[in-house]
């Protein structure tokens, strides 16, 4: 044999040795973690373990036979069939496992021509002598065979054994039981549309504010610009807070029956007592204090209806700044405050028409409130 053929020849059972021995640790019964992937449509098939073990010894007798003839008819590697999937356990829910076959199909290929003669090493070179050495130290294709027979009958002996049958569980379910008919297990419910919307809305600031940092920790400003906006949101809220609340104290808009007229306010003297008073004054051609009793006669009867706290020290402009903007009274008493400052404050002289707009101007408010 030349030192070429040589080579090939133990290239080709190094080959198969290996594939073999892969073979072996695949495809021994052991249980393992997951499910392996499918493999080609038609290459494999769903048995049950009394299938398994049927199948693995009919391939045992196959081994057997392919061992003694070593021909086409008795070493086809179709005579293998396709590969197992077995259950991993008794339950319904128990997953599968893989058992593949290829190994024994590229045996029974090989196994179809005879062993190759073993040929004197060749000392004429070194690479030759290592060639050969390494070439003896491999298992001829009948040894292959035995220990494929002897592995077949070694899975076979492991699926004889019956597998564990499931555990029950039982004082894990009574415990469960135990726990859930607690106090703080009573009032559990389905969670409402409601709950899964704030679950939600959650999430999404939980994800804005991670955001946020991820952004803050890259650019130092967008930190800075948070905190002064934040900042600045609280002061303006506070602002329009406190204004808000100034307003509710100034506007009385509620009448309070309990609250008593200082003696010195407008509303301690009775409006109609002013009202006479300003036309006694107008019949005497007084137009000036008539107008200004007019107004006072106005004021009182508005403080009369609790519109604002009574109180004699406010001005003419502090009783306009006591009426709401959309209050319907407010323009009213803007055009009486005018004339009144007017003749009163500026000096102006009044006429006879100055003072009947003036009275009719305080009689529209008076006509506006309730009685």
């Amino acid at each position: 044999m030349t030192l070429h053929s040589a080579i090939a020849q133990w290239g080709r059972t190094t080959a198969l040795a290996a594939l073999f021995w892969t073979g072996s640790l695949a495809g021994a019964v052991s249980p393992i973690p997951t499910t392996p992937p499918a493999p080609p449509s038609g290459r494999w098939r769903d048995a049950s373990f009394d299938e398994y073990r049927k199948h693995l010894g009919e391939l045992s007798t196959l081994v057997h036979a392919c061992a003694n003839a070593r021909d086409l008819k008795n070493c086809d590697p179709l005579l293998v069939g396709p590969d197992d999937r077995i259950p991993l356990g008794n339950g319904n829910n128990a997953g599968r496992r893989l058992v593949r076959y290829g190994w024994l199909r590229v045996l029974f290929s090989k196994a179809e021509e005879p062993d190759a003669p073993s040929a004197p090493p060749d000392r004429s070179t070194k690479s030759a002598s290592g060639s050969a050495d390494a070439q003896s130290s491999q298992p001829v294709t009948s040894t292959l065979l035995q220990q494929a027979e002897l592995r077949l009958a070694t899975d076979l002996a492991q699926a004889n054994v019956a597998s564990p049958a499931a555990p029950a569980h039982s004082l894990e379910r009574e415990t469960m039981a135990q726990i859930l008919t607690g106090r703080e297990f009573r009032d559990l419910e389905q969670p409402s549309v409601r709950d899964s919307i704030e679950e939600r809305v959650g999430n999404w600031l939980n994800h804005l504010l991670e955001s946020a940092t991820r952004l803050r920790a890259r650019s130092a400003w967008v930190g800075r610009l948070l905190v002064w906006g934040f900042l600045l949101g609280v002061s303006v809220a506070l602002v329009w807070a406190l204004l808000q609340l100034e307003r509710r104290w100034r506007v009385r808009l509620v009448p309070d029956d309990r609250a008593v007229p200082s003696s010195k306010a407008p509303s301690a003297r009775k409006w109609q007592l002013w009202l006479e008073d300003a036309r006694r004054a107008a019949a005497a051609g007084m137009w000036r204090d008539a107008i200004h009793l007019v107004y006072w006669a106005a004021i009182a009867r508005l403080e009369s209806r609790r519109l604002w706290p009574a109180d004699r020290a406010r001005t003419p402009r502090e009783y306009l700044a006591l009426i709401a903007p959309e209050d319907p009274r407010r323009a009213g008493l803007v055009a009486l405050t005018g004339s009144f400052e007017r003749t009163w404050y500026g000096g102006r002289a009044a006429a006879e028409g100055d003072y009947r707009h003036a009275e009719a101007i305080a009689s529209s408010l008076n006509d506006g409130g309730a009685a």
